[in-house]
């Protein structure tokens, strides 16, 4: 029998407790379409509270989808978070999530804001209402989305491309309430009154209304909120200028989306990725995004942001999301259509 000499042994003990401390280290991979400024925070809060070390990468919502599917089984990513509930459903057809079957994702979520095979599930509320010049529309004019396509609105409504998911989304909700026909007929009326072909984003629709090349926008009110809260005076002085008009009370409601998240389907921290999931729920994270950055809560009892409840209160559309994000094809087909580009 050889006896191990000194200098091996202490080799093959430090070797041993490396080994042993990397073995034991929690950590989660998280790819995320939101940017780091609107995420980092409360990832660190998480890691504070657990110990779970997350490494983050943030990107183009529809490239992290596309880098997840393209490193296959070797991906390195635990968990998706994205915007838009037609990006979830894509990654889920892309077959690069998982189902996280737990308790508490269904003890928090309403049904219709999370995948019913479990594989993706909302964080936030992200909702699409009307938006207008205060110093030239008068809102008991406005009423319903429908109510845009009237002649009294021509050459006054900017608003995104059809490329844009979240109008793709906007137009798969208006299938499922009130099916293709009628929807496509709407989407006509509504490029018939454009105010100039559609560009930029929604603050760009919100800044084209108060210059005058438009009087009505529609956006997602976080934007407008994070106008309305910069520490830039002017992007606060055009954002004041504009109100929020909620259509369809009586109706259907505004339509809503979702930022939500997934576990990716090759996660090799599945169970610090479900942890994630949980936090990302609790009644912590979820004041943290109403507060800071001016999303609607999934939770009930959670309190909005001074921003959002001075927007007021508004019935939310109530389709299921899972068939928003399945017919988002069909959407961009029926905007192609009635000319919208």
């Amino acid at each position: 029998m050889k006896v191990m000499n000194k200098t091996k042994m202490l080799l093959v003990a430090s070797f041993a407790t490396f080994f042993t401390a990397t073995s034991i280290a929690a950590e989660v991979n998280v790819y995320s379409a939101r940017k780091e400024a609107l995420i980092k925070p409360i990832l660190d809060d998480f890691t504070e509270q657990t110990g779970i070390k997350v490494n983050l990468i943030t990107g183009n919502a529809d490239a992290l989808i596309s880098r997840i599917k393209s490193e296959g089984q070797f991906s390195p990513a635990d968990v998706l978070v994205s915007t838009d509930v037609g990006r979830l459903v894509r990654a889920k057809q892309m077959g690069i999530t998982q189902a996280n079957d737990d308790d508490i994702v269904k003890s928090s979520v309403p049904a219709y804001l999370r995948d019913e095979d479990e594989h993706w599930t909302a964080l936030t509320l992200r909702a699409r209402p009307i938006m207008y010049a205060k110093d030239r529309v008068v809102p008991e004019t406005l009423s319903t989305m429908q109510g845009l396509t009237n002649e009294e609105w021509k050459g006054r409504i900017c608003i995104r491309s059809s490329n844009n998911i979240y109008n793709q989304s906007m137009i798969s909700g208006m299938i499922q309430t009130q099916g293709d026909a009628k929807t496509l007929a709407w989407a006509e009326g509504l490029v018939e009154n454009f105010a100039r072909s559609p560009k930029g984003g929604d603050r760009d629709q919100i800044k084209a209304v108060v210059a005058g090349e438009c009087d009505i926008a529609i956006a997602n009110t976080y934007y407008l909120a994070g106008m309305l809260n910069s520490e830039d005076a002017d992007t606060r002085k055009v954002a004041e200028q504009v109100a929020v008009f909620w259509p369809d009370q009586a109706g259907a409601g505004a339509h809503v989306n979702i930022s939500g998240i997934s576990i990716a389907k090759h996660a090799t921290n599945t169970a610090e990725a479900k942890k994630l999931v949980q936090f990302m729920l609790s009644d912590q994270a979820q004041s943290w995004y109403a507060d800071t950055n001016h999303e609607y809560p999934i939770k009930e009892g959670i309190e909005w942001s001074d921003t959002l409840k001075e927007m007021g209160e508004f019935k939310a559309q109530e389709v299921s999301l899972t068939k928003v994000g399945e017919t988002n094809a069909k959407a961009l087909m029926l905007m192609d259509r009635a000319g919208w580009r």
